[in-house]
């Protein structure tokens, strides 16, 4: 059963876009209380929560800790929160460094790599992995996305052919429409013939979808499939900037700051609402809030050594600190790990804003 997202994520269950790693906290007391989870607001986390004691009462069985592994990979794309992606690796050290680990673990541990945006190493486990079980469509359509992040779209395209034979049309045709966006047309076919697709991919086939829409201009097709999305996953991160940057560019900021207004955990969706709310004089105070959160949550990354937020990083260069220059060299060190086209948009811009050549 696939259950994707788009953009520059992996497959494992369900499809993961999950920040790097963060360094721990260390705090100077043991009453400082670092953070309250919010396990009230969401059961998943309780739930995650208990499962860790399995976990450390059986540290070798490899199927107590895929599944928390999952659970927690997938707690991080929902809270934005990096430090469930470190239980995740912790809940798979027996296996991290193993040459030849079971297939589970070789494909939760790709993911993670991705995440902490280590594509190389991520690649080589999934060749490894396609290598012992060439028709796993799962590790296929991971591999795909992950070519189709770095720039290798002929690798990838070929790993959907290989992988249309294999799974529902939808998949199909959402696979190679995200390594080939002339293929947006079959994308299309395959939304409008499709009736049985859990929600997970038809959320996942539509934010592509509209994705695809917006850079080709068509502005009501675009609103169209985003607002179907979020009828049928509000809660979902990737969908959620998507839909943002396209309000944005329509000049449609009030409605991309109501969108974000309570998915602030998120530093990529805080970005977006900041950029929203600088156009809206009414929110003046909360803009300036926001943008110092922002700031300091930029300043933790850097100090930390963390490369994975450049893009956002840049984008706020760009659009909030009018720091084109800035903008440009961060844009450049992004562009140089992934080359997906709000990469290639992002580094133009700021050659533009700057005056230089990309």
């Amino acid at each position: 059963m696939f259950f994707p997202l788009a953009g520059a994520v992996l497959l494992v269950g369900t499809l993961v876009a999950a920040p790097v790693l963060a360094a721990p906290a260390i705090p100077w007391s043991d009453d400082v209380v670092l953070e309250r989870l919010p396990e009230s607001r969401d059961p998943s986390i309780a739930t995650l929560k208990k499962m860790r004691s399995l976990v450390r009462a059986a540290p070798q069985d490899l199927r107590v800790a895929t599944l928390y592994a999952r659970r927690a990979v997938d707690a991080s794309r929902a809270t934005g929160d990096p430090r469930y992606l470190g239980q995740a690796q912790a809940a798979l050290q027996p296996w991290w460094s193993a040459d030849d680990p079971p297939s589970p673990a070789l494909l939760l541990r790709a993911t993670i790599k991705q995440s902490l945006h280590d594509f190389d190493g991520a690649l080589a486990d999934l060749d490894r992995l396609l290598a012992r079980a060439p028709d796993d469509a799962q590790a296929r359509l991971t591999r795909a996305t992950v070519r189709s992040v770095v720039g290798r779209a002929d690798e990838a395209r070929a790993d959907c052919d290989r992988l249309e034979r294999a799974v529902p049309a939808l998949v199909g045709a959402a696979c190679r429409a995200s390594a080939d966006a002339s293929t947006w047309r079959a994308l299309d076919a395959a939304l409008a013939a499709d009736t049985t697709s859990p929600a997970g991919i038809r959320t996942w086939a539509l934010t592509i979808a509209g994705e695809m829409a917006a850079r080709r201009g068509d502005a009501v097709g675009a609103d169209a499939r985003f607002r179907e999305a979020l009828a049928l996953d509000p809660n979902d991160a990737y969908l959620a900037g998507a839909y943002a940057d396209f309000l944005i560019d329509a000049g449609r900021h009030a409605e991309a700051a109501r969108l974000l207004d309570n998915r602030t955990r998120h530093d990529a969706l805080l970005l977006r609402l900041v950029i929203a709310e600088r156009q809206l004089p009414e929110r003046r105070e909360r803009y300036e809030a926001d943008r110092a959160e922002l700031a300091a949550r930029f300043d933790a990354t850097r100090r930390r050594g963390d490369s994975v937020h450049r893009r956002e990083e840049a984008r706020y260069a760009l659009e909030v600190e009018d720091d084109p220059a800035r903008a440009l060299t961060l844009a450049r060190a992004n562009f140089a790990m992934q080359k997906e086209p709000a990469d290639a948009r992002l580094l133009a811009d700021a050659a533009r804003a700057a005056g230089a050549r990309p």
